[in-house]
C-alpha cells in the first residue's frame, strides 16, 4: 500500500509539473497581451513597444515599484501608461493603470484589480470617466486640478457616493502615477511639468525614488 501510494504521488506530481510547463507559456503570453491592450486603451497612439521600455519608480517607504510604459511615435514621447497601486482601498489593495499625455493630462485609466464593495467602490471603473458634475479625471491635469475628493479640503473631484475611502484611494494612486511619470521624464531628459501638483499638501503626497530595471 505504501509503495502504491508513493508511485501514485510521484505520477501525480509529474503530471502536474508537465501540465504546468504546457500552460505557463500561454498564460504568460495572454497576460502580456492583456497588459498591452490596457496600455493601448489609456494612452495616445504609439508605434513603439512600451513593454520593452518599461521603467520602475518606487514610492518612499515602500518596496513595490510602479511601472512606467512610455508611448512613443516616430521616436517622440507622446505620453505614457503608468501601472500603480494603493493599499488603502476599503477592501485592501487596488491596482490601476493610468494614461498621461506629455503635459501630464490624464488620457484614460483601467482598474486592473480590486476587492472593493460591488455597487459601491467597484463603481470606480466607470465613475471617474463620467462627464457628470466633477466626477471625470479624463483630460484633467494634476498640476491644475486638485486630484483629491471634493468633500476633503481643497479637493476638486466628486467621489463615489457612499464610497469615500475607495475614491480617496483611486485619486491617491492617480497622484502617485503622475509623480512616477514626471520622474521618468526627468530621468530620461524630457521636459517636466513646470508646477507642482494642485492641492499637494492637503494629504500626504509621496515623493519619489527611481530605479531603472
Amino acid at each position: 500500500m505504501v509503495l502504491s501510494l508513493g508511485i501514485i504521488t510521484i505520477v501525480a506530481s509529474s503530471l502536474l509539473a508537465w501540465v504546468n510547463s504546457l500552460t505557463a507559456g500561454p498564460i504568460e503570453e495572454a497576460q502580456q497581451k492583456e497588459e498591452i491592450e490596457a496600455i493601448k486603451s489609456v494612452t495616445p497612439p504609439f508605434d513603439n513597444n512600451p513593454k520593452s521600455q518599461e521603467w520602475k519608480w518606487t514610492p518612499d517607504n515602500d518596496t513595490i515599484p510602479f511601472m512606467v510604459y512610455p508611448a512613443m511615435e516616430n521616436g517622440n514621447l507622446v505620453g505614457a501608461a503608468v501601472k500603480g497601486y494603493t493599499k488603502n482601498g476599503f477592501g485592501g489593495e487596488i491596482r490601476i493603470m493610468y494614461g498621461f499625455s506629455t503635459d501630464g493630462s490624464v488620457t484614460g485609466y483601467q482598474v486592473l484589480s480590486h476587492a472593493e464593495t460591488p455597487g459601491l467602490g467597484a463603481k470606480m471603473q466607470e465613475w471617474f470617466r463620467m462627464d457628470i458634475g466633477n466626477r471625470s479625471v479624463i483630460g484633467k491635469n494634476p498640476t491644475t486640478t486638485s486630484m483629491y475628493v471634493a468633500k476633503d479640503a481643497g479637493g476638486a473631484i466628486d467621489g463615489i457616493t457612499a464610497a469615500t475611502i475607495t475614491s480617496r484611494a483611486f485619486l491617491e494612486t492617480l497622484r502617485n502615477c503622475f509623480t512616477a511619470f514626471e520622474a521618468y521624464k526627468t530621468d530620461h531628459g524630457f521636459s517636466t511639468t513646470p508646477s507642482c501638483m494642485a492641492g499637494e499638501g492637503t494629504t500626504g503626497a509621496t515623493t519619489h525614488t527611481s530605479s531603472k530595471e
